[in-house]
Parts: structure tokens; sequence; C-alpha cells
């Protein structure tokens, strides 16, 4: 069996502790600029003290992606102990690390096969494809299988936001200034999702227990759920999390909904002040009646 190695961002998030202590995966650090200081995210900025330095700052924070420099060194050194590198990045049409570390892996090629995928998504979508990556890993011998598997993931998540700020929405071109004064006239939150890979605006809601429903709402829509996850700004369990896992117990009680702190990385493009639910929906198991 093949030692393949799994490479990918500090865009990705990880719900399940201690996950990146128990797989082959290695994430090179994003660079945040916060108020003229720049950090190694999740090295020099843990993602909670990130979202409290943000709730004092007006602008949206720099993200600066790895560079094909940074993205080269970690695959040859990887290269010298491994026969194949996985790597999984954030949509192209969010941060160019998947383009960074495409032109890397052409420098190192010869030495190992690597094969670079865009997630076409974000956080903890982003962080599920590397979950996918892991498993596929453990199970399967072939690395075209192992790519097949996550590459049939990205097509099965699906990603919702409600951001109570429209900052840095503004600032990161997400919602045009039109929507945005209207919103503030009507007491209009936004409600975004990620589609084609981009983040965009969806619909909008009054209240928070507005939001509450429409998180449930899209939530209920899966038949079949692989892995989810409920991202929220809090390190603590917040009232509208908690009143969404409860409302979704109801509806699925053999499943459980976890919930994460979202990182800097997305902090950055839509605030740090939003809730939203990652779905990763089960593979549609083939029949004899679909040949």
């Amino acid at each position: 069996m093949p030692t393949i190695q799994i490479v990918t961002d500090s865009a990705a998030n990880f719900a399940t502790p201690h996950f990146l202590q128990q797989h082959p995966v290695t994430v090179v650090p994003n660079k945040i600029s916060i108020a003229g200081r720049t950090y190694r995210e999740g090295v020099d900025l843990s993602a909670e003290e990130a979202l409290r330095l943000l709730a004092h700052q007006p602008f949206a924070p720099l993200v600066t992606s790895p560079s094909e420099t940074e993205f080269a060194e970690v695959y040859n050194r990887l290269a010298r102990t491994c026969d194949a590198i996985i790597s999984i990045h954030p949509s192209r049409e969010i941060f160019p690390s998947w383009v960074n570390a495409m032109k890397a892996a052409r420098q190192v090629a010869g030495q190992c096969q690597i094969v670079v995928l865009d997630s076409q998504s974000i956080c903890a979508g982003q962080g599920m494809l590397v979950k996918v990556a892991a498993k596929a890993i453990e199970r399967e011998s072939s690395l075209d299988d192992i790519v097949r598997a996550v590459r049939g993931a990205v097509e099965r998540i699906y990603t919702v936001y409600y951001v109570e700020s429209v900052n840095y929405l503004l600032q990161n071109k997400i919602m045009a200034s039109s929507h945005a004064v209207l919103g503030l006239m009507l007491g209009i939150k936004p409600f975004l999702g990620i589609e084609h890979g981009r983040l965009q605006l969806i619909e909008k809601v009054k209240t928070r227990l507005q939001a509450v429903d429409r998180l449930v709402e899209f939530v209920v829509e899966f038949a079949d759920i692989e892995d989810v996850v409920i991202v929220q700004h809090k390190s603590y369990i917040s009232e509208q999390t908690r009143l969404v896992q409860d409302r979704l117990a109801v509806e699925f009680p053999a499943q459980f909904f976890p919930y994460t702190l979202y990182n800097p990385s997305l902090a950055a493009l839509i605030g740090p002040d939003a809730t939203g639910i990652v779905v990763l929906e089960s593979e549609i198991e083939a029949t004899d009646d679909d040949f």
C-alpha cells in the first residue's frame, strides 16, 4: 500500500478534537494581518483570540495564502518519505491557495505524485474534505480511488451562514452597498451560501429566531447526512446554536450536531459575528434499478 500524505492550509477547520494528531495531515498556515500586525493562523493566533481582536476592528483583516515557495518546501519535505500527496485547498474563487499549490506541485513533479484539489468551499467544508481523504487513505489502496472519493464529496458539501453585520461583506464585495443600505434601514440580516465556490447572498432574515428557522429548514432538506457541523463565533455554545441543536434533535434524533468556532480566514470574509451550518450529504448508493 502506498504511503500517502495530505496537505491543506489553515483555511480548513476541524470540529473533531485531535483530528490532526491522528491522521497524516500537514497544515500550511495562512497569514492574517490585523491592525498592522501579521500572524500565522493557528500558530501565532488562535481562532478565539482572532475573533476577539476582530470584534473591535472596523476593517476586514488581510488574509495571505501560503506562497508557491512555502508549498514547494512542504511538498519537497514530504516527498522524501511518501509516495503521493493529496493537497486540498479553499475555493480558488475565494483565496489563491489552490493556484499557488498547483505551481508548487509542478516544481516537485517527478519526486512523488501530487494531486491538488479545489474544495470549492472553505473552513468546515474544506475540513470535511480533508477528513474524507483521511478516511479513504485508511481503507483504499489506490491513489485514484482516494482522489475520486474526495472529488465526489466536493459536490455533496452545502453551506449557509447567517451574518449579523454587513461591514466585512461590503469590504469584501460579497454584498452590494445598495443591498446593505436597504438592509440597515429595514433591520434585515443577510444569509449567505457557497455556490460554485463563491460566497453569495442568497436571502435575508429580520430576526435571530427567523435565522434559526432558516438554518433548521436548510438541514431538513437532506434525507441522509454523512457529516455536519454548526460554525459559530464563540468558543462556548451560543444561544442561537443551542436553539438550532434542539430543533434538529427532533428532526434527526439519531444525528449528532456538533459546533465549532470558525477560523480567522472565514471571519476575515464574513465578520466575527456569524452562525452557519455545513453539511456533507451522504453518497447515494447505486441500485440495480439505476442500470
